[in-house]
């Protein structure tokens, strides 16, 4: 059984409390597009065991039990998969939803056809445990699926930015690195074959302009709201000012919306 310094035991309940901040459930709506795009990529046959790490509010979890797909969704926000276990039971859909953490997955050896991971698994601090838990919890042929935001894409620049204002903890690797093929490479090179790796661009489309995207952040997506939370006033001003300016930069919308597109790395394995 693993132990954990003093400090990573508190890091780990500052991330919790980050992702149960703010309201992951009503934030992803927006994100629901991206996400039905890149589950209709992995062409998921009924029937199929699947394991939706960091699963948020059923994002990809719901519209696949709705397939017939047989979902076990485990995040680490407790609020989140409160909201996923509603959903499911308003449709009568067969779909499984436990609080856990991708460093130490509650799963026997084996037990599922697909380890997925849609922005998920990526924010664990101790990335080299989450590689072996995806790996370990996925029957022999099976896959190995997940999205990851790269540092150059416009989610790694709004991080970067973020992280200008809100150091990031020294003691955990930049969750950007899961978006970074040469670390990936490194990360996933025991009990793997066939590795792929591909770009995608995730569309984010907003009925309201910058200013406004950036009040819905801090107010719905854990990591914002965490980070206005830990500013005074004037901190708060001048990062709502650096992420109206980044959001302004690279709004493709002309109408008064506010439309960017977010580049990710998706990687692909099939379990030895």
């Amino acid at each position: 059984m693993s132990t954990m310094t003093p400090e990573m035991e508190s890091l780990k309940v500052r991330l919790k409390a980050t992702w149960m901040a703010g309201d992951y459930g009503h934030f992803a709506k927006y994100l629901e597009p991206g996400a039905l795009t890149f589950l209709e990529r992995l062409s998921v046959a009924p029937g199929t065991r699947m394991l939706d790490v960091g699963c948020g509010a059923g994002q990809i979890a719901i519209p696949a039990a709705r397939a017939g797909v047989r979902v076990t969704g485990v995040d680490i926000a407790l609020n989140s998969i409160e909201q996923a276990r509603a959903r499911a039971q308003a449709e009568g859909l067969d779909a499984r939803f436990n609080e856990g953490d991708a460093e130490m997955l509650a799963v026997a050896d084996g037990t599922f056809d697909l380890v997925v991971s849609l922005i998920g698994a990526m924010f664990a601090p101790r990335p080299e445990r989450v590689a072996a838990e995806l790996i370990r919890v996925c029957r022999p042929g099976g896959r190995i699926v997940m999205a990851n935001w790269t540092p150059e894409g416009f989610v790694g620049q709004m991080f970067k930015t973020i992280g200008k204002h809100v150091p990031p903890s020294p003691l955990m690797p930049s969750p950007l690195l899961w978006g970074n093929e040469a670390t990936v490479r490194e990360r996933l090179q025991d009990g793997i074959t066939d590795l792929r790796m591909t770009k995608y661009l995730y569309p984010f489309q907003y009925p309201f302009g910058p200013p406004e995207v950036v009040e819905f952040y801090r107010s719905y997506y854990g990591p914002t709201n965490r980070a206005f939370a830990a500013l005074d006033a004037a901190g708060q001003a001048a990062l709502r000012s650096d992420l109206e300016q980044l959001w302004t930069q690279h709004n493709l919308a002309t109408d008064g919306s506010t439309r960017y597109e977010a580049e990710y790395l998706e990687v692909s394995a099939t379990r030895l």
